[in-house]
């Protein structure tokens, strides 16, 4: 008896040519494993730094100004109660600022005594002064009954002297 022998031809499936896909296509693509990439890296940094304790930092209290009196730049301020709470915080930079009293030994000044140094014995102006830091203080602590117990809650001077500030724009945009 004869054999007969089948032959089976094996196929293979046929592929179509790879696409070719646009710029933007391409851009797409390469953007999204990017943002995944991201994505993973900023869980792994949060994952790493997750037992160190930070503090966030407000930025309106980082003083810029320079510290030394001869680098002082001019009083932007041409009314006089503006230029009297620019020149108090002025002070409050250069020499200092302190709770509890108007003047510690070492020179350094609350709100109350930054200011009365510079009205340099005006009484009016000295009260006019007062009067717009009140205002500016009350604009953001309605608590705030008066200038030298807002002063005294702190316990570093960056928002008084960031308020007093604050102060001396309100005095000049009111032209006094």
């Amino acid at each position: 008896m004869p054999t007969t022998h089948t032959q089976s031809v094996l196929t293979l499936p046929t592929t179509a040519a790879p696409a070719v896909l646009s710029l933007e296509a391409r851009l797409a693509a390469v953007e999204a494993a990017i943002t995944v990439a991201l994505d993973e890296a900023a869980v792994a940094y949060e994952v790493r730094t997750a037992h160190i304790p930070t503090t966030p930092v407000d930025l309106a209290d980082v003083v810029t100004l320079p510290l030394t009196p001869t680098l002082q730049p001019s009083a932007p301020y041409a009314s006089p109660v503006a230029a009297l709470l620019h020149h108090a915080q002025l002070r409050l930079l250069t020499d200092g600022w302190c709770a509890g009293s108007q003047v510690r030994e070492d020179g350094a000044r609350c709100l109350y005594g930054a200011i009365r140094v510079e009205a340099a014995g005006d009484r009016s102006l000295e009260a006019r002064g007062l009067e717009v830091l009140m205002d500016a203080i009350r604009s953001q602590f309605s608590d705030a009954d008066s200038v030298p117990t807002f002063n005294d809650r702190w316990a570093d001077g960056r928002v008084p002297m960031r308020i007093l500030g604050q102060a001396a724009a309100l005095a000049d945009n009111r032209g006094q």
